[in-house]
């Protein structure tokens, strides 16, 4: 079972592949975009489990594979980070009409993508994720960056992949804790725009989670497709395309206040941020209180946090969350932006939230 989905932006436009033991696959695949050499960027830990095999089919394909390896974890999407991945590259002999590919989770994937959007004015690159959550969110859409003291991903760009290439199969290589972060990725596609999909991940989700192949194919694909179909309508996220947020906002400032550290990492805040976004959505009387009950219960069922309480540390501040909400990019005339919720699936986008009624949710 395999699914191709198409990100429909004319030229720019590509293929997301989707599928069980794809990336023997990945030669041929990549052969055509490949010219001279080609820099695999990967991080320390994926490069020992899966670099040897890549570039195997690389080499069987004819394809002049350059390994750079990088630390893993978040502080490698930094300009400390930048500026190594950048000279490696540089040095590396790629040129303007090469290709650059991105073998890991979503750290290697936003830093690979910004570098190669910004090294000789854009050099296009392939994403190949190796985590759900890049599989399903960030190796789709063209949203790269790097982190500033300020907040996450605050310096970026937007530049598409020629290819994304997610092969399931790799999946069964992550950690427990990894693979439920990344599917509070999948569980947001139901949340946000699609009841129907939420009610099969609450009869499926744990399936899938047990590594059942064609479940979690199903997953995967089924994210791909709601996020291609946003990102075709609304590319550079001016309107309908920030409902991909939910839960961001909130859970970026508790990444944040958990220093971006592995006290909390990026599907776990996110899971945590759409609970509270169900939370203030029930408080500012919008959305039935069952709805919110029902989500947070699958989210337990899955064995996500659900509560800022499940954070191991110290409890950050209500008000120190407001402040680190105040970086974030989705900020607009000085007002926090947030994606509420009427119901399940059922999702918008506001300014217009009581500043009070948020910090009786932290407090919560």
């Amino acid at each position: 079972m395999s699914d191709v989905i198409r990100v429909g932006l004319g030229e720019r436009g590509y293929d997301i592949h989707v599928g069980h033991g794809i990336l023997g696959e990945a030669g041929a695949l990549l052969k055509p975009l490949a010219r001279g050499p080609v820099p695999v960027v990967t991080d320390a830990t994926v490069g020992e489990i899966h670099l040897a095999q890549f570039l195997d089919v690389c080499g069987k394909s004819g394809i002049d594979a350059r390994p750079m390896v990088m630390p893993p974890g978040e502080g490698s999407k930094s300009f400390p980070g930048l500026e190594k991945l950048s000279g490696a590259l540089l040095d590396s002999g790629v040129d303007r009409g090469g290709l650059i590919v991105a073998l890991g989770g979503g750290v290697i994937g936003d830093l690979t993508g910004f570098a190669a959007g910004i090294l000789k004015r854009g050099v296009a690159f392939a994403q190949i994720p190796t985590t759900l959550l890049a599989q399903v969110d960030s190796s789709v859409g063209g949203k790269t960056a790097i982190n500033a003291p300020q907040g996450k991903n605050l310096i970026g760009l937007f530049h598409q992949p020629r290819i994304v290439i997610a092969d399931t199969a790799l999946l069964a290589t992550l950690p427990r804790r990894e693979l439920l972060a990344g599917y509070a990725e999948v569980v947001k596609y139901g949340a946000l725009g699609d009841a129907a999909f939420f009610d099969w991940l609450e009869a499926n989700g744990v399936k899938a989670l047990s590594g059942d192949s064609d479940a979690l194919i199903h997953a995967v694909a089924h994210s791909c497709r709601m996020k291609a179909a946003i990102v075709a309508r609304d590319e550079r996220e001016t309107g309908e395309r920030a409902l991909l947020n939910l839960g961001h906002t909130f859970g970026h400032a508790l990444e944040a206040a958990a220093g971006f550290s592995d006290r909390l990492i990026h599907g776990e805040g996110v899971a945590i941020g759409m609970a509270l976004a169900f939370h203030l959505s029930v408080r500012l009387g919008l959305c039935p209180g069952q709805d919110a009950e029902r989500f947070v219960r699958h989210l337990k069922a899955a064995g996500l946090p659900s509560a800022i309480s499940d954070i191991p540390g110290p409890r950050p501040a209500p008000d120190a969350l407001i402040a680190a909400m105040g970086h974030d990019k989705k900020v607009k005339d000085g007002k926090l932006t947030f994606i509420l919720l009427k119901g399940l699936g059922r999702s918008f986008v506001t300014s217009d939230v009581p500043l009070d009624a948020v910090r009786d949710v932290l407090s919560g």
